[in-house]
C-alpha cells in the first residue's frame, strides 16, 4: 500500500491570481508536443513544415480547451447546464472531457487544413502521435489535484486516501493512454504511412486502454453505471472510437485510393 502525498495544487499565488499545477501540466504537454512536432516536420514526407508548427499547436490548443469543456458539459453535465447556462464557463466545476477535446482538435485540424489547402487526413495523422503527451500530463495534473480516484482495492500499489485504499486510476491512464500509447503511435509514425493509418491506430489504442481502465474508475456520481452495473459513459464513448479507428486502418491499407481522396 502506498500513501498519497499531499501536494499543494498551487505553485505560487499573487493576490487572487494563482498558477496551478494542473494548468502547468497542460503547458508542459503543449511545449513538448511543439518541440517534437518541429522535429517530425523536418521529415521530407511530412505534410507540415517546421514554420507551420506554431499555428498547428495554436489551433490544437483552442480545440482542446473549447472542445474539452463543451464535451464535458454535453456528456456529463447537461443537467447542470439546464439549471445554470453559465455552467459552461465555470471551468472549476466539472472539468474537461477527453472525447470532447478530441472532437475539438479534429475540427480545429480541419480548419487548419483548409487554411493550408491540404488534406485534413494528413493533418490528423501528423497530430495523432502528439496527442498522448497531453493525456499523460493532464492525468498527472489529476493526480496532483487528488481527483479521479478509482475503486477501493487491496492491491499493493493502491494509495491510501483518507481511510480507504484506492486504485490510482488517473495514473493508470497516464501510463497507458499517455506514455504507452505515445510510444506505440510515435514509432509507428516514424516513417511514411498510408493516410488515416496513424489516426486509426491512435483511436484503437486509446479506446482499448480507456475501456479497460474504466473498470477500476468510479463513474460520475450523477450518472453512475449506465447498464449491467459496470458500463460507464466513458466506455460508451470509447466504443465508437475503436470502431472508427478500425475502419480507418482498413481504408488505409485495403483502399489506399479512398484514404488519399
Amino acid at each position: 500500500m502506498l500513501t498519497y502525498p499531499e501536494i499543494d495544487p498551487i505553485i505560487f499565488q499573487i493576490g487572487p491570481v494563482a498558477i496551478r499545477c494542473y494548468g502547468m501540466m497542460y503547458v508542459v504537454g503543449f511545449v513538448l508536443a511543439w518541440w517534437l512536432a518541429r522535429k517530425r516536420a523536418t521529415k521530407p514526407w511530412s505534410i507540415i513544415k517546421p514554420e507551420q508548427v506554431d499555428d498547428l499547436i495554436f489551433y490544437a490548443m483552442l480545440g482542446v480547451i473549447v472542445g474539452g469543456r463543451l464535451g464535458y458539459v454535453l456528456f456529463y453535465g447537461f443537467d447542470q447546464l439546464l439549471e445554470d447556462p453559465l455552467y459552461i464557463v465555470k471551468i472549476t466545476e466539472g472539468g474537461m472531457s477527453f472525447h470532447g477535446g478530441l472532437a475539438g482538435v479534429m475540427l480545429a485540424m480541419w480548419l487548419f487544413a483548409r487554411k493550408l489547402g491540404v488534406r485534413v487526413r494528413g493533418i490528423w495523422d501528423f497530430a495523432a502521435p502528439l496527442t498522448p503527451l497531453g493525456l499523460f500530463f493532464g492525468r498527472i495534473g489529476n493526480f496532483i489535484n487528488g481527483e479521479l480516484w478509482g475503486k477501493p482495492t487491496d492491491v499493493p500499489w493502491g494509495f491510501k486516501v483518507g481511510d480507504q485504499v484506492l486504485h490510482a486510476s488517473m495514473l493508470y491512464e497516464a501510463i497507458l493512454e499517455g506514455l504507452v500509447l505515445f510510444i506505440i503511435v510515435w514509432f509507428f509514425s516514424a516513417r511514411e504511412r498510408p493516410y488515416l493509418s496513424v489516426s486509426g491506430l491512435f483511436l484503437i489504442g486509446y479506446g482499448i486502454f480507456r475501456f479497460l481502465v474504466e473498470f477500476v474508475r468510479v463513474p460520475d456520481s450523477h450518472l453512475g453505471y449506465l447498464a449491467f452495473d459496470w458500463l460507464t459513459m466513458g466506455q460508451i464513448l470509447t466504443v465508437p472510437m475503436i470502431i472508427i479507428g478500425a475502419w480507418m486502418m482498413f481504408v488505409a491499407y485495403r483502399k489506399p485510393s479512398e484514404a488519399a481522396a
